[in-house]
């Protein structure tokens, strides 16, 4: 038995944490603001097969609800606000917002709304979409696999470190999006907790809560991207982001995501008000060793202890990369690292899937992240990505896939 018709999403807090900064921040300040978002399968999965079971899961989630634990639970951090949280406490999952295709094969999925609604779509929807195709594909694997499997990685971690200082070592749980399913985890998270001492947090809210454990994210591409659109100036509108971001959260949640326009154009609006002010800077795309070295250099030209800053990497990391770049930079500055697919879809026998959805257009025109890594730029408007790379003097590439 599979067990397909089991709920996939039980709790509207079973997101990442970045969702909701985001969603407070343009709450309060954008709230007119209208986006799409559209769904992309970097691989050759034909997942359209599976286009009406997502419709009913997507369907089922207009009955999640905050309810009165994770409101209180809410009301006890720092950055959230009491016009926010009861705004959030009356939310509900509009499904007509989301539009779900079989295209011969291919699954077309494109999301469209106010910003303040459509930004909580992207990480269950991609959880449900990841956990239905897995029921299909691999109904024998449940939760005891992963953590087995977690266990023998964990021996081997534990071996390799044995004549390393480890005592700057941070892991965090970043899993959410392309997990195996919710049950595996859960499980995972709950076995880092117990048998990995450098699990620091993970970024899953309805996680962080049953778990004690500290909730982690900042802010993702699309809050850079829809800048793109409601900045007035183009080439101002990486730092009207990284500006706005401070005025909703002052010292709070301050790590800034890098690559929506590519690592040089943002060390170039990173100046020193910027870099002093917020805590740190998130790896996403492209080489680390050379994003690291470009960050620790630039926070050096500006007169700032490389030391007192902290360098968070998130780009398809598994222990051994952790620890390679922790070897690395660990003893020049803090570092972080938020590991996700490589620990909640790790299970011999599952192949993960590769998919994401990226916002498209802010306002009805078109928006695009830049990214340092080849086939990542998402872009459906080749002339407003030519006008990007222009505003932001980057050399112009082929047209944008």
């Amino acid at each position: 038995m599979t067990g397909h018709a089991s709920p996939i999403l039980t709790s509207l807090l079973d997101t990442d944490a970045y969702k909701l900064h985001m969603q407070q921040a343009v709450f309060h300040r954008y709230y007119d603001v209208t986006v799409s978002a559209e769904f992309r399968c970097r691989g050759d999965d034909l997942l359209g097969l599976y286009a009406n079971e997502i419709r009913e899961a997507i369907n089922a989630m207009q009955t999640l609800a905050l309810t009165d634990d994770e409101y209180t639970y809410l009301s006890s951090l720092p950055f959230f606000r009491a016009d926010y949280l009861n705004w959030l406490r009356d939310f509900r999952y509009n499904p007509a917002q989301v539009e779900v295709r079989n295209r011969d094969g291919h699954l077309d999925l494109r999301i469209e709304g106010p910003w303040r609604e459509v930004i909580l779509w992207e990480v269950p929807l991609l959880a449900l979409i990841s956990e239905v195709v897995h029921r299909h594909r691999s109904p024998q694997v449940g939760a005891q696999q992963a953590v087995d499997h977690l266990q023998q990685k964990l021996g081997a971690f534990h071996h390799a470190v044995a004549d390393t200082d480890m005592s700057r070592f941070r892991l965090m749980d970043f899993g959410t999006r392309r997990r195996f399913s919710q049950d595996v985890q859960r499980a995972i998270v709950s076995t880092l907790k117990q048998d990995f001492p450098w699990l620091i947090g993970t970024s899953n809210y309805d996680l962080a809560r049953r778990l004690a454990l500290t909730p982690v994210g900042t802010q993702a591409h699309e809050w850079f991207q829809a800048f793109q659109q409601i900045s007035p100036v183009l080439a101002n509108s990486q730092r009207a982001a990284l500006q706005a971001w401070l005025d909703e959260y002052d010292d709070k949640l301050g790590i800034a995501l890098t690559d929506c326009i590519a690592m040089d154009a943002f060390l170039r609006d990173f100046g020193v008000n910027f870099a002093s002010r917020y805590q740190g800077l998130r790896h996403d795309s492209g080489d680390p060793i050379e994003w690291g070295e470009k960050a620790l250099a630039h926070y050096a030209s500006l007169g700032i202890d490389p030391g007192s800053k902290t360098l968070v990497f998130s780009d398809n990391l598994d222990l051994d990369k952790a620890l390679a770049l922790y070897r690395h930079f660990g003893q020049r500055t803090n570092v972080i690292f938020g590991m996700g697919t490589r620990l909640t879809c790790d299970i011999p026998g599952v192949r993960p899937l590769n998919i994401v959805i990226k916002l498209m257009e802010c306002n009805g025109k078109p928006v695009a992240k830049l990214s340092d890594s080849p086939g990542k730029t998402i872009c459906r408007d080749p002339a407003f990505v030519r006008a990007l790379r222009k505003a932001f003097e980057l050399p112009l590439v082929k047209k944008a896939s």
